[in-house]
C-alpha cells in the first residue's frame, strides 16, 4: 500500500520525500513509545496515509505491515541482528513483487453512464486493490483504497 501510494503519485510532487520522512517519523513513534501494540501501530500509520497521501488504507495489508515493523523492532530491541537481517532480507524479496496500476481501456458514452467510475486495476501478485480514475474525494480531500472483491 505504501509503495503502492508513492509510485502511483499519491503523495504529491514531494511523495518520495514524505515516504524518506515517514520512515523516519514511524521510526521516532517507536523509540518514544514503549510496549506498543500493533492498534497503535496501525492507527499511527493510517493517519499518515491518510494525511500525508490522501489514501485511506482498506486491503487488509497494514495489519501485515504493522505486524512486520512491531517483529522487527523487537529483533532490534533484543539484539537479534542476523534475525532481523533475514527478516529484512525476507521482506526485500517480496519487493519485487509490486503492484501498478494501469487505466482500463477506454468506454464508449453508453457505458460511462452505465458506471459511476472507471476502475484501475493492479497486477500484483499480492493482495489486490482497485481505485478509481477519478477518485472518490471526500470533503477533506482523502483518497480510499479498497481490497478488490
Amino acid at each position: 500500500m505504501f509503495k503502492i501510494a508513492v509510485d502511483n503519485g499519491f503523495g504529491g510532487v514531494y511523495g518520495t520525500q514524505k515516504a524518506d520522512w515517514m520512515v523516519d517519523v514511524v521510526q521516532q513513534f517507536f523509540h518514544d513509545n514503549a510496549d506498543l501494540q500493533r492498534c497503535e501501530v496501525e492507527d499511527f500509520v493510517a493517519d499518515i496515509m491518510n494525511q500525508e497521501f490522501n489514501t485511506v488504507v482498506e486491503d487488509g495489508s497494514l495489519p501485515q505491515l504493522c505486524d512486520s515493523l512491531l517483529q522487527m523492532f523487537s529483533q532490534w530491541q533484543q539484539g537479534a541482528l542476523q534475525t532481523l537481517r533475514n527478516t529484512i532480507d525476507s521482506l526485500s524479496q517480496k519487493k519485487s513483487e509490486r503492484a501498478k496500476v494501469t487505466a482500463p481501456p477506454p468506454q464508449s458514452d453508453e457505458e460511462e453512464e452505465d458506471e459511476e467510475a472507471q476502475v484501475m486495476e493492479c497486477e500484483s501478485c499480492g493482495p489486490s486493490v482497485s481505485r478509481t480514475a477519478d477518485p472518490p474525494e471526500e470533503e477533506d480531500g482523502w483518497t480510499m483504497v479498497k481490497k478488490k472483491k
